[in-house]
C-alpha cells in the first residue's frame, strides 16, 4: 500500500499531539517544526481533522490543538478518512466499471484488499501508537517519533 503524503503528515500531526496530551495545547508552528511539515500544510490538514472532531482548537495566546477525542477512541482509519486520503485499490475505485463499463475479473481482489487495510488502520488508536513508542506493548510497529519537549 502506498499512502499519500496527506495521508501520512495527518498520522504524524495527530500522533504529535497524542505524545503532548495533558500538557497544554499545542501549535500548529510548534507540529511544523518538530516534524518537518510545513505550515499552511498543517493549516489545510487540520481545518479537516477539526470538521470531524478529531482536534480542538483555543484561540489567543497561549493557545493550540488538542485531541478531540481521546487517544484510544481515535483510529488511524479515522484520521487518513478524516483528511479524505483513503486508498482505494479497485481502478473503478469502486463503481465495478474498470473494464468497458463493467467488473473486471480482478476486482473483488482489490476490493478485498482495501478492506483488509481498512479494518488493520482501524485497529489501530493513537493510543497503541505511543505506548509502542514509548516501549509500551501491544503492536508490533516500527517508527521514528521525534520528542521536541522534555517530559
Amino acid at each position: 500500500m502506498r499512502l499519500s503524503t496527506k495521508g501520512r503528515y495527518a498520522v504524524t500531526a495527530m500522533l504529535d499531539l497524542a505524545l503532548h496530551s495533558g500538557k497544554g495545547p499545542v501549535t500548529l508552528a510548534e507540529i511544523s517544526a518538530a516534524q518537518g511539515i510545513s505550515l499552511s500544510y498543517l493549516e489545510q490538514l487540520f481545518a479537516a481533522l477539526r470538521a470531524k472532531q478529531l482536534v480542538r482548537g483555543v484561540r489567543g495566546p497561549g493557545g493550540g490543538y488538542y485531541l478531540g477525542k481521546a487517544p484510544e477512541d481515535i483510529s488511524i482509519a479515522n484520521i487518513i478518512c478524516a483528511v479524505d486520503e483513503w486508498v482505494e485499490f479497485t481502478r473503478c475505485g469502486g463503481r465495478e466499471n474498470c473494464r468497458d463499463g463493467q467488473r473486471c475479473l480482478t476486482h473483488h481482489l482489490w476490493d478485498q484488499l482495501s478492506d483488509q487495510i481498512f479494518q488493520f488502520l482501524s485497529g489501530i488508536s493513537l493510543r497503541d501508537l505511543v505506548d509502542q513508542g514509548r516501549g509500551g506493548s501491544g503492536l508490533n510497529l516500527e517508527f521514528d517519533i521525534k520528542e521536541r519537549r522534555a517530559a
